[in-house]
């Protein structure tokens, strides 16, 4: 018997195991906390020594380590070991500030501590027991892909460059009879239209992925229905393209995909934005008295190495291409040296600046724009005007972007880093355009929680 497993159902088992997991690490470490202050597991010691917030811990640990129910990351034991690993800095992190800022011996260090390292020795154990068993042939869905063209194509190409797969794709099948018995990305072109439904039978196919951009032949129109109506799953091709990579496919679109689709999706509710603006103000406030917390020490900094300003503002722009002055720690020298050359960007850094940029606390100062409403703490990045107009003229839809208002940090930013060539910034649009049509508080906290992974790792740019 098959199970066919779908990314909901997937993060819905991964959420359970979760729970779990952490209900489990919450015993254990009352257990072994009771053993150690020698009142055991009793109600005596449930009611003198545990203050109430400690068992509200699985909830936090669940949600640090919100990022790994990304059912692409789940697949892989690296990035489970990574996760884990950040979820655990993180909430290092917060019970250390926690602690300096409570009155001496109220946080129960032992218990903390217990519980932490049980959590991401048992998340680690079930998290690859997921992934030797819900990622076996058993519980994977059988495709085949409708259209060998360039759609087609891409998505086999796409989908052959996943490790593990994510599902098994048996083959193609297109009504151009030149494409039939050949090989796309190493996956057979079984047949036309009229195949369809016997190869749906014959290979026991869950699925059906349309990824035909033209025009299809009345038989495969036919097939695709009744495909459909005997319990097979027909998919689109750019659907399982932004499940697969979290990113639109931007190249494979019509070219008035933004008028006719993404126009539409984009228009978040009213609560959505308004708790969205609720938040960058209470952000862009806490993130403003931090930067006046560390303005002395970066100010010195830069000005002992390369003289002032310390600050640095730039044109950029805003929400439907209004312009503003973005703020940020200067780290470049100053663009021409004394015989007036123009000098490499990378030998302009200061190596204040460098250490700034890795560990992105140059950007500290836009939590200003935030607080002023001229950005978010979570949306695209913010570019100059004639970088934009340039662009708009190479990248397909790549103004849409302005649809929303830029970020000290994104979704592109998180998933992809600097952008150096016109294919990089064409892959950061395609995430971009993935967060302006899939926003929602629950991915902005993703977002947010990868960012400060990123800063933890050192690993900016």
């Amino acid at each position: 018997m098959r199970f066919r497993l779908h990314p909901a159902e997937r993060r819905a088992i991964l959420l359970i195991g979760d729970v779990i997991t952490a209900s489990l690490s919450l015993i254990l470490a009352l257990y072994f906390w009771g053993l150690r202050d020698w009142l055991s597991f009793s109600r005596a010691f449930l009611d003198v020594r545990i203050p109430s917030w400690f068992f509200f811990m699985p909830f936090l640990w669940m949600i640090l380590n919100v990022e790994m129910y990304d059912v692409r990351r789940a697949a892989h034991k690296s990035e489970t070991i990574k996760g884990v690993a950040i979820a655990a800095g993180a909430g290092l992190l917060l019970y250390i500030l926690i602690f300096f800022l409570s009155d001496p011996g109220s946080m129960p260090r032992r218990g903390v501590a217990t519980f932490m390292i049980t959590a991401a020795l048992l998340e680690i154990i079930w998290r690859f027991f997921y992934i030797t068993v819900f990622t076996a042939p058993e519980f994977m869905r059988r495709i085949i892909i409708v259209g060998a063209g360039r759609a087609g194509s891409n998505l086999a190409k796409v989908v052959s460059e996943c490790h593990p797969s994510p599902f098994d794709v048996i083959g193609l099948v297109d009504d151009d009879s030149q494409k039939q018995k050949t090989h796309i990305e190493s996956y057979p072109v079984l047949g036309g239209g009229e195949d369809l439904l016997s190869l749906i039978e014959k290979y026991r196919i869950t699925d059906v992925i349309f990824a035909i951009s033209g025009e299809m032949s009345n038989e495969m129109f036919q097939s695709l229905l009744q495909a459909e109506e005997s319990g097979v799953e027909v998919t689109t091709m750019p659907v399982v393209y932004e499940e697969l990579l979290g990113r639109v496919p931007i190249f494979l679109l019509r070219s008035d995909w933004i008028l006719r689709s993404f126009v539409d999706e984009v228009h978040a509710n009213g609560f959505y934005e308004l708790l969205k603006r609720l938040i960058d103000f209470v952000g862009g406030l806490i993130g403003t008295l931090g930067l006046m917390l560390v303005y002395p020490f970066i100010a010195l900094a830069i000005w002992l190495e390369s003289g002032a300003p310390v600050i640095y503002t730039q044109t950029r722009l805003g929400k439907n291409g209004t312009e503003y002055k973005i703020i940020k720690f200067r780290t470049m020298r100053e663009a021409f040296d004394d015989n007036h050359l123009p000098l490499p960007d990378e030998m302009r850094i200061t190596k204040v600046g460098r250490i700034l940029r890795k560990s992105h606390l140059d950007e500290l100062p836009q939590f200003v724009n935030v607080l002023r409403g001229e950005m978010s703490l979570v949306g695209p990045r913010a570019e100059r005007s004639a970088l934009v107009n340039d662009l708009q003229n190479k990248v397909p839809f790549y103004r849409a972007r302005l649809l929303v208002k830029p970020g000290i940090t994104g979704w592109a930013q998180v998933n992809f880093g600097y952008a150096t060539t016109v294919e990089d910034t064409a892959v950061k649009l395609e995430y971009d355009l993935y967060y302006i049509k899939h926003r929602n508080l629950l991915l902005d906290f993703v977002i947010l929680l990868r960012t400060v992974g990123t800063v933890v790792g050192f690993r900016g740019q």
